[in-house]
């Protein structure tokens, strides 16, 4: 059945942003792609981190200034950008955040720093981490293809409060939320002009 997707025309790239470690995240690109159905590439430079969206009296970084950031410095023609960095995020009101991104746009960001089991005093745990940066991934990233929040605490798309929010969820998005991706991914094909706007 032909669905009108070409897989060649929408590809998403990864941004490492400040000290976000490539080879840390090289799981991440296959991993997407079995979700999303569509490429996943990780950029080969890394962006700095602007001054200017640092908080000194939090220690944290404001993830919407770092959305603007990363608009202004990617290197286009790709549908999606997710920045994954290192630093500890807030955003508006919220002491923080895993991640933030723009519904329906083409920019997510998400950290890492509260996704380390060491961050809650436990060992180390790589699959542990993964998995947590999959689905913190899968979730920003579906708010860029119009996903909204679900109320499903096993969906990946379901908002957390908490790692423990983190790790109750999947890194798939329910039935419902599945059927909205891919009718937004499959039947909405994206055009050269728009990969780059």
């Amino acid at each position: 059945m032909k669905t009108g997707f070409n897989s060649g025309a929408i590809e998403v790239l990864i941004v490492l942003m400040g000290d976000a470690s490539p080879g840390e995240l090289a799981f991440l690109p296959g991993c997407l792609s079995q979700v999303f159905k569509v490429r996943f590439k990780t950029s080969g430079e890394v962006v700095r981190l602007p001054p200017y969206a640092y908080d000194k009296t939090r220690r944290q970084y404001n993830s919407t200034l770092l959305l603007e950031y990363l608009a202004l410095s990617n290197p286009g023609g790709y549908a999606k950008y997710l920045g994954v960095t290192e630093a500890d995020l807030y955003a508006g009101r919220l002491n923080f955040v895993f991640g933030e991104a723009v519904l329906n746009g083409q920019y997510a960001v998400v950290s890492l720093h509260r996704l380390r089991p060491e961050f809650y005093g436990n060992p180390p745990d790589r699959r542990l981490f993964e998995a947590r940066v999959l689905k913190e991934a899968v979730h920003e990233l579906g708010h860029t293809f119009g996903l909204t929040h679900c109320e499903n605490p096993e969906c990946v798309m379901h908002f957390s409060n908490s790692i423990i929010d983190t790790d109750v969820k999947k890194a798939q998005p329910c039935l419902n939320c599945q059927v909205k991706l891919f009718r937004k991914i499959f039947q909405q094909p994206y055009k050269r002009s728009e990969l780059n706007s």
